[in-house]
């Protein structure tokens, strides 16, 4: 399967974080960082980023990143005027912005710095396997990425308020694959000032 993206969800405003979370330091750069060079890794053909909140910051902060890496034909940032609504509206911005002929689509967090890079050809084998959607997990619980297949993305053209991919993948039961990472990263988020240091 080679027609697939990646979104990069980077429009929140990070409130209990205290605000400008996704520039907040994160190893020898910022968390945005991160969270672009892990999207960069996957197998994909582009990220497209979403931006809302401190939104020119933040633009400013992946290009720069993309360009360090190589990368800047792989990357497309759009930016969510509604972002305030919730995820909701930054789902629906980034899918209105992928490809006609996108067969499946990675969702990913701007404050989840540790995805593992392993994880996502599983993912893809999954989807290619015959699963509508697939989602990496550990120790049994669910955690991200999502790898959403063609048939579901229409789906979250139509998200609303703060529901997020898990809205689209919850009436799949059984039919949503959970592969199973080699680490925490998939489940690691940063919530809080406190977390920067995990």
């Amino acid at each position: 399967m080679t027609e697939v993206e990646a979104i990069l969800l980077a429009a929140g405003t990070g409130s209990r974080f205290g605000g400008g979370k996704l520039l907040a330091p994160w190893g020898d750069g910022l968390l945005i960082e991160a969270a672009l060079t892990t999207a960069l890794a996957a197998p994909v053909r582009s990220v497209t980023v979403v931006t809302g909140a401190d939104s020119e910051k933040v633009a400013a902060a992946l290009r720069a990143c993309a360009e360090r890496l190589g990368a800047t034909d792989r990357l497309r940032i759009v930016e969510a005027k509604d972002y305030a609504e919730g995820m909701g509206a930054s789902l629906r911005t980034a899918a209105a912005a992928l490809p006609a002929d996108t067969q499946a689509v990675f969702v990913l967090l701007g404050d989840m710095p540790r995805i593992p890079a392993s994880i996502f050809q599983p993912l893809i084998e999954a989807v290619e396997a015959g699963a509508p959607a697939a989602a990496a997990a550990f120790q049994g619980k669910r955690g991200h990425p999502a790898l959403i297949g063609r048939d579901l993305i229409p789906g979250l053209l139509t998200l609303t308020g703060d529901a997020g991919a898990r809205a689209v993948l919850k009436g799949l039961g059984d039919r949503l694959i959970q592969v199973e990472a080699l680490d925490d990263g998939v489940l690691f988020d940063v919530d809080v000032r406190g977390d920067l240091g995990a």
